[in-house]
C-alpha cells in the first residue's frame, strides 16, 4: 500500500471512530495521525536496523503528541488511538486490524521478561482510558478492556475485562463489532458479587428469624 493510500486509510478510520469529527481535514490535526506516521517511518528504519534514527523520529512523535510507540512495535490496520496523550505502546507488542486505545492505556512489560515481553492484542480489540495491559500474553479477538483496569494475564476472545488487577467476564462469544465499542456500559463484577452477598445474608437473616419463631414458640408449650 502507497503512502497516499495510507493516509486515505488513517482518515477512513479516524472519521469512523470518533463522532467528534467534521471534516477530513481535522483528522490532520489528530495526535493520533500524527503518531501513526511517525511510527511508520520509525518502523521502517527499525526493520532495516537503523536503530538511531528508529528512535529519533519516534521521539519526535512523541514530542508533539504524548504517544509513544516503539519503532518495533507490529500495528495492524484500522489502528486508532482516541485523544492519546499518555498511550505508551512497548517494543515487542504485537496489535491486530481494527483495534482502538483510548488517553492513558498502557501496552508494557513487567521488567521481568527476555525477548517477547509485550502483549499481544488480537483483532476488533478496544482498551479504555487508563487501562494497564502488562506482560507478554494475549487479549483474545473482539475483547473489552474496562477503563482503568489492570490485565496481568491472557484474555479469552470475545470477553470483557474490568478491574484492579482485572477480571474476565464471558460475553456469550458474540462478535463486538467497532459500533458497539462502548466503554461505559461495562459488566461490574463486584456490583454482582456484592449483590449476591446480599442476597445471601438476607437469606441467612431470615432463616435465623424462623429459627428463633420456632424456639419460642416450643418454649412457651414446654412451659404449659
Amino acid at each position: 500500500m502507497g503512502f497516499i493510500n495510507k493516509i486515505k486509510e488513517e482518515i477512513a478510520v479516524i472519521r469512523q471512530r470518533d463522532p467528534a469529527i467534521h471534516s477530513s481535514m481535522e483528522v490532520f490535526l489528530y495526535p493520533s495521525f500524527k503518531a501513526m506516521l511517525h511510527y511508520r517511518v520509525a518502523h521502517k528504519l527499525y526493520l532495516k536496523k537503523h536503530y538511531f534514527l528508529a528512535r529519533w523520529v519516534s521521539q519526535r512523535g512523541v514530542r508533539k503528541t504524548g504517544i509513544e510507540i516503539h519503532p518495533g512495535a507490529q500495528i495492524g490496520k484500522g489502528f486508532f488511538i482516541d485523544h492519546g496523550n499518555g498511550v505508551i505502546i512497548g517494543e515487542t507488542t504485537i496489535i491486530g486490524d481494527n483495534v482502538t486505545l483510548y488517553q492513558g492505556v498502557t501496552l508494557g512489560g513487567t521488567g521481568k521478561e527476555q525477548g517477547k515481553r509485550h502483549p499481544t492484542i488480537g483483532n476488533n480489540v478496544m482498551i479504555s482510558a487508563g487501562a494497564k495491559v502488562l506482560g507478554s500474553f494475549t487479549i483474545g479477538d473482539n475483547s473489552k478492556i474496562g477503563a482503568g483496569s489492570v490485565v496481568l494475564e491472557e484474555v479469552p476472545p470475545n470477553s470483557t475485562v474490568v478491574g484492579v488487577p482485572g477480571r474476565v467476564v464471558k460475553r456469550n462469544n458474540k462478535l463486538l463489532p467497532q459500533e458497539e465499542l462502548d466503554q461505559v456500559n461495562l459488566p461490574d463484577p463486584i456490583k454482582e458479587d456484592l449483590s449476591t452477598l446480599h442476597h445471601a445474608n438476607a437469606e441467612l437473616t431470615n432463616r435465623i428469624i424462623d429459627l428463633e419463631r420456632k424456639m419460642r414458640e416450643m418454649k412457651r408449650k414446654s412451659n404449659k
